[in-house]
């Protein structure tokens, strides 16, 4: 099976057996529970397009492993063009959902992971780079959606993590065995972990010596004995418990995160890639921070056309489309939504192979990338408010609407043009608010400052990459400075 379809991958969700928390209680059924289930179909469609004739170019490769087509978020990048394709594929979700897919994570850590363990073994002789290749020949074959996992909950950031008062802040190793090793601590932050089928684990900062047990990486089943999830909270979730379809904004998709907990969780060897290698450490974070930063520059632009068409028809059901302000707060958006987007083309078609094989990007065009997104969506999102104007926060609930006396009263009151019902008006402004302040702002507005690292992690790869020195030189020779 190289590729699942949708209702194939939602049935293998229905086998594992995740321990899972939300809201204090466990959850029994993941895949029905009516707050995370917008977030399964969100990843669904992941699956469903690369089934789809005409979105195979884009959704589906050819495994350099098997020959065989497998799902792009399968698939290590063979070319230039293969990163093209990748942001392509990702702008197309996200137009299809409106909300995060949750699988470029796993697509970026499988790419990083290949390149760093290949020349880990190179220069130590280890083996790591064979293990990898067997958990992606799995992965291929059974169209696995993996959970990239970096980021440590941290404690005290002014401490490296063997410094740290409590040592599970840091996932690290605490016992090696002859079978394997045994790990403890959490990954924070986790996007889709509860709609995969399998966790690739990476250090989360270049390690020193003394942190050597935790410059870890390693694979394991999503509901591998000891690991347990408790579950992010998001603006307006509850909504979803509350039935009917207008005031979610997005009833269909969504997005999740979550507390990722090894409790001395048991992983063998051939699932181990990286253990003790701290010199290492570094090349991964950075490799993978690269991939996931041009990354953005497809997925956030997707649900940023969405945004931008959601504005243009606020604007055209309150009657306001002709005015010259409106037209040009749009212009603006699409100036800036096309500029994110074309940050991550541009990074991609300037990437080259590594010693592996695959392809990586061209680092300093991905951060710049990532630094646009810390700050463009935001004003997208605030042009789109300001467009939709105030009853986006302040119109009443569907049940109003539907109420047997009242409902006349809103219907009368909140409507727009004549021609545009009540209804739809509210539909179209709860949508803006869903991206810009409810559950999907979770992947749209916050993550594009906080997801693939901080704004400042891109400004210290921009001034590493960057090559002030050499334009230095370039101004001394124009002006003849000897």
């Amino acid at each position: 099976m190289a590729l699942k379809t949708g209702q194939q991958y939602e049935e293998s969700l229905r086998k594992l057996n995740l321990k899972v928390y939300l809201q204090g209680e466990l959850v029994k059924n993941p895949v029905d529970h009516p707050i995370i289930r917008p977030s399964m179909n969100s990843v669904k469609m992941t699956y469903e397009l690369a089934q789809d004739p005409q979105y195979a170019e884009l959704m589906t490769a050819t495994s350099h492993l098997t020959g065989k087509k497998v799902n792009r978020f399968c698939h290590l990048h063979q070319s230039a063009d293969d990163l093209v394709k990748k942001v392509k594929m990702q702008r197309l979700l996200g137009q299809k959902t409106a909300a995060c897919f949750q699988r470029c994570v796993g697509m970026d850590a499988i790419n990083a992971v290949d390149s760093t363990t290949f020349e880990m073994d190179q220069k130590l002789g280890t083996k790591y780079h064979e293990r990898f290749n067997k958990f992606l020949l799995k992965m291929q074959e059974e169209d696995w959606t993996v959970d990239g996992a970096m980021t440590d909950p941290k404690g005290d950031r002014s401490l490296s993590p063997s410094k740290q008062v409590d040592p599970d802040l840091f996932v690290h190793v605490v016992e090696k065995r002859e079978d394997g090793i045994v790990v403890s601590g959490a990954k924070a932050h986790q996007t889709g972990a509860i709609n995969s089928h399998w966790i690739l684990v990476m250090p989360t900062i270049s390690m020193t010596k003394d942190d050597a047990d935790y410059a870890v990486s390693f694979c394991a089943p999503a509901d591998a004995e000891g690991v347990f999830y408790i579950y992010g909270r998001q603006s307006c979730d509850t909504r979803k418990l509350e039935g009917g379809s207008i005031d979610v904004g997005n009833k269909q998709f969504g997005g999740h995160e979550a507390l990722m907990v090894f409790d001395n969780v048991f992983i063998p060897w051939e699932n181990v890639f990286m253990c003790g290698e701290y010199e290492f450490s570094g090349m991964l974070v950075e490799r993978f921070a690269g991939y996931h930063r041009q990354s953005y520059g497809g997925c956030k632009v997707g649900v940023g056309d969405v945004l931008i068409g959601a504005a243009a028809v606020a604007a055209e059901f309150n009657g306001a489309a002709k005015a010259s302000h409106v037209k040009d707060k749009l212009i603006e958006m699409m100036h800036l939504n096309e500029t994110l987007y074309a940050c991550g083309i541009a990074c991609s078609a300037e990437g080259h192979k590594t010693a592996s094989g695959n392809y990586i990007i061209d680092l300093l065009l991905a951060n710049v990338c990532k630094q646009n997104v810390t700050r463009f969506p935001y004003e997208i999102a605030r042009l789109a408010e300001d467009i939709a104007g105030g009853l986006m926060v302040t119109m009443p609930s569907e049940k109003d609407l539907r109420h047997p006396e009242i409902g006349k009263v809103v219907e009368k009151y909140f409507r727009g043009v004549a021609s545009v019902s009540t209804e739809n008006r509210m539909r179209i402004l709860r949508l803006i608010e869903n991206i810009t302040l409810g559950t999907a702002a979770v992947g749209y507005r916050t993550e594009s400052m906080h997801g693939a690292g901080s704004p400042q992690a891109q400004r210290i790869m921009i001034s590493r990459q960057g090559n002030l020195d050499q334009k230095k030189e370039l101004a001394k020779a124009i002006a003849g400075v000897k």
